[in-house]
């Protein structure tokens, strides 16, 4: 196997958004990184919003913040579930306090507002999740994608080209 440039932990649970997902794995692998797809609880397989299956290649538990170089949180109605588990907000944390890369997307930043890492920070997410972002002390901003340090933030799937460009950019900065 070839070596990676590192891996970048993708979650998924239950009506997770198909391209948020899949588009930005692509993109990171095509770039070199290792993008695990993980899971929690028991669930070894979850469909999109939109049907697409996606099985899970390692569950959140068995994952070490210092493994990886960032982590993805996107959308649809998973991060609901998401920021119920305790292993995923601890893991969020530790990503957080190493400085690595913490991605989100249109509903993923409730995985990011549960860990409590959002107070005093610069992003953005869908509309319908603006008063959450901003009761959790960030300043919500209206951009296709911000970067705040190492957290990245995206709107909608129309902005998955630049919320792509910025993962790359800020994964960049940290090698």
């Amino acid at each position: 196997m070839a070596a990676t440039k590192g891996r970048v932990l993708i979650l998924v649970g239950p009506e997770y958004e198909d391209l948020e997902v899949w588009y930005p794995k692509l993109r990171l692998e095509e770039a070199g990184y290792e993008t695990p797809l993980a899971g929690f609880g028991g669930d070894r397989e979850y469909r999109g919003k939109h049907g697409y299956p996606c099985k899970v290649d390692v569950m959140v538990k068995d994952v070490g913040a210092d493994s990886l170089v960032g982590l993805l949180a996107p959308g649809g109605w998973a991060p609901d579930k998401l920021r119920r588990d305790p292993d995923i907000l601890a893991l969020v944390r530790a990503l957080d306090e190493r400085r690595k890369m913490l991605a989100t997307i249109c509903h993923g930043p409730w995985v990011f507002i549960s860990a409590g890492i959002l107070r005093g920070r610069k992003m953005t997410s869908t509309v319908g999740i603006k008063d959450d972002v901003t009761n959790a002390g960030a300043q919500w901003v209206d951009e296709p994608a911000v970067i705040d340090g190492n957290l990245v933030s995206a709107r909608v799937p129309k902005d998955l080209p630049a919320f792509g460009r910025a993962m790359l950019d800020v994964l960049g900065r940290q090698s």
